[in-house]
């Protein structure tokens, strides 16, 4: 098995060279090094969850230091960490459960058992309601303590009431682990099939003879376009071409290799196309507490265009975009720069780069930001792998989770990150309660 420390230190690597292209590789590879983490991570026989937070943390540290603009990986973090809460808690309120059940079956007269504080099945269901997975019923027997579950055959003594006790927590830890790992397998099982889950919504947003606009490239927004055109819905797709890097360009040619009618436009060409269009599809880098988008730059003038012209405006992200954190939160690096010869060739600018004015700065300064920031406002649909919500729904989501959660927190640098786990695991868990409302 590869040592944990080589695993995290050549991913770090990767993040810091920004070799992995797109936030859902990011996340899906975020986390899977967690659950190696997880998996070789020694646990003791008590506190076992505090044990894997505090190695998840520590891992997570290093991860968002090494590519802060990167904000999925925070949020797998956070999810992750949430996830082994949520399995200690759902094992807690099992072994709980069960010692009171096995209290009640001991030969005790009915008065005692009146006095007895019992879990009744409904108290238990609504303390396992918040959990990722509720436990089963072969969950529930599985944590029964033996000594509990079966107080007349313990006659051996001290010694094997000992044995029995310490079999019972290393069986718990064992068994704490082995639930966090299943459920972050279905967490990056979501994250690989978000792009078709996001898929299946298409022919309910998309129409016959439709003019769609989008710009740059999104492996999202190539899927949502093409699920439409195999349900045999015909339409046309305006392409702006995201300069500088023109990533435009290369979903123009998918398409085309898929069948769709596409047109290439410029990105200065948007507002004078924009009134032909009848929806907006983009997609998106993150998005934020409040609702807002954090996209590839170019994409706030699409957005303008769009309201002014009110043309809905779409956007697409799986639910590992959804970030959190507010845009003015000292945590977040909203925007990086990148090369500026992805704008001009250093050769024929050359006398401009120059020092030449003799006070040790150059003439001619470039500037190439990477991202856009949309403020939620100008957002007409959130489409997610859990359905469509609307900007509002998002914010007031995160802000009332965030206010309930106030205090408890911790963050990676300054001591608040568990208010955002919160927050983020009970926006989740709405999500998954109003799938059905969308789907």
């Amino acid at each position: 098995m590869p040592d944990t420390q080589a695993l995290v230190n050549d991913f770090i690597s990767k993040l810091k060279k920004r070799k992995i292209e797109g936030s859902q590789a990011t996340a899906k590879q975020t986390a899977e090094l967690l659950r190696s983490v997880i998996s070789q991570t020694r646990v003791p026989y008590t506190n076992q969850a505090a044990a894997l937070i505090q190695s998840v943390k520590a891992v997570g540290e290093r991860l968002i230091a090494a590519n802060p603009v990167e904000l999925a990986v925070g949020n797998v973090v956070r999810r992750v960490l949430h996830i082994i809460r949520e399995e200690d808690l759902s094992l807690t309120t099992a072994a709980m459960a069960g010692l009171n059940l096995s209290a009640v079956s001991d030969d005790e007269d009915d008065a005692d058992r009146d006095n007895q504080p019992v879990l009744s099945a409904a108290a238990i269901a609504a303390a396992s309601r918040s959990t990722l997975r509720p436990p089963s019923l072969q969950t529930l027997l599985e944590d029964v303590p033996d000594s509990a579950a079966i107080p007349h055959t313990s006659s051996s003594g001290g010694d094997s009431e000992g044995k029995s006790k310490s079999a019972d927590k290393s069986s718990r830890s064992r068994k704490l682990k082995h639930d966090v790992i299943e459920a972050v397998n279905e967490l990056i099982q979501d994250i690989s099939t978000c792009h078709e889950q996001i898929a299946e919504q298409a022919v309910e947003h998309i129409h016959q003879n439709e003019v769609i606009l989008t710009l740059g490239s999104s492996r999202t927004v190539l899927e949502f376009l093409c699920a439409a055109k195999e349900k045999k819905r015909s339409f046309r797709v305006f392409v702006s071409e995201g300069a500088p890097r023109y990533q435009g360009h290369l979903l123009a040619k998918e398409l085309v290799t898929r069948g769709l009618q596409t047109t290439l436009i410029t990105d200065s060409a948007v507002f004078a196309m924009i009134s032909r269009v009848n929806m907006v599809i983009v997609g998106a880098h993150a998005v934020m507490a409040n609702g807002g988008v954090i996209a590839p730059v170019g994409v706030n003038m699409v957005a303008l265009a769009a309201q002014k012209h009110a043309v809905p405006f779409v956007v697409l992200a799986g639910s590992h975009k959804l970030c959190p954190l507010y845009p003015h939160h000292p945590e977040v690096l909203l925007n990086e720069l990148r090369s500026p010869s992805e704008l001009l060739d250093f050769g024929e600018f050359s006398d401009c780069l120059d020092f030449g004015s003799g006070i040790g700065a150059p003439l001619l300064h470039v500037v190439n930001p990477t991202f856009d920031y949309v403020q939620p406002k100008l957002v007409s649909l959130f489409i997610t792998d859990t359905g469509g919500h609307n900007p509002s729904y998002i914010g007031e989501m995160y802000r009332l989770f965030v206010v309930s959660a106030r205090g408890e927190g911790m963050n990676f640098k300054s001591e608040i990150m568990r208010t955002n786990c919160i927050a983020e695991g009970n926006f989740f868990g709405k999500l998954e309660d109003r799938k059905s409302r969308f789907l």
